[in-house]
């Protein structure tokens, strides 16, 4: 599902250069529910978004999908990432003035679909992670746990065959924290969605098929 060769990622300014990562090659098969970890600063959100069409690698190939990014224009990966890829951040980026069934419609908007269509893919999605009863509230009226469980139906939303999750239990504690994993597991398990999920918590990755360790922007593990 994600094919990642010798990629390189380095950044520039007029006097310093930094490598965040170095020859990473990476296969993440169809179904897989993969967990990247490391300490700060080690790459490990960089290689999350260069997988999520992003960011661009300085060198080095990726295919999605059996789709090659670096032969899509702009255009052309917007829409492929809307129709593949959902994202599920740590922070939750949703909008405070838009209600939580608005929220999980956005991505949406982005496709040749009715009103009713977003409206009932919307409350399928929260059906799913269990805030039906939620859709009129406004993310400000919601715990963290809530908010983040509002994230992952907007990732869900247009049934993408892979999900990126950016640390989606960093702000939660360990009860909130769990009942994300649950519902990311059983994704994984009832809809064979391929998830990769960066995170520092040991006992989340455990509930993973595989784990991938970053040190210094290499791999290591």
């Amino acid at each position: 599902m994600i094919h990642l060769q010798n990629i390189e990622k380095v950044y520039r300014t007029d006097t310093v250069e930094t490598q965040a990562l170095n020859a990473i090659n990476l296969e993440v098969a169809k179904g897989e529910f993969l967990s990247i970890m490391g300490p700060s600063g080690c790459g490990k959100s960089t290689l999350l978004n260069i997988m999520g069409l992003l960011d661009e690698p300085t060198s080095g190939s990726i295919r999605i999908a059996d789709s090659t990014a670096d032969r899509l224009s702009d255009k052309q990966l917007a829409h492929f990432r809307n129709r593949t890829i959902g994202f599920i951040f740590q922070s939750y980026h949703l909008i405070n003035d838009l209600r939580v069934l608005d929220n999980v419609e956005l991505p949406l908007l982005y496709r040749k679909s009715t009103a009713k269509e977003r409206k009932e893919l919307a409350l399928e999605a929260l059906e799913k992670v269990g805030l039906s009863n939620r859709t009129k509230h406004f993310p400000t009226q919601l715990s963290g746990g809530q908010k983040q469980r509002v994230a992952i139906a907007r990732a869900i939303v247009g049934k993408p065959n892979i999900i990126l999750a950016d640390e989606p239990t960093g702000n939660l504690d360990s009860a909130m924290g769990n009942d994300v994993m649950d519902i990311l597991v059983r994704l994984n398990k009832d809809e064979g969605t391929t998830i990769v999920m960066v995170t520092h918590d040991e006992n989340m990755a455990r509930k993973t098929h595989r784990l991938v360790r970053l040190f210094d922007g290499s791999q290591v593990q």
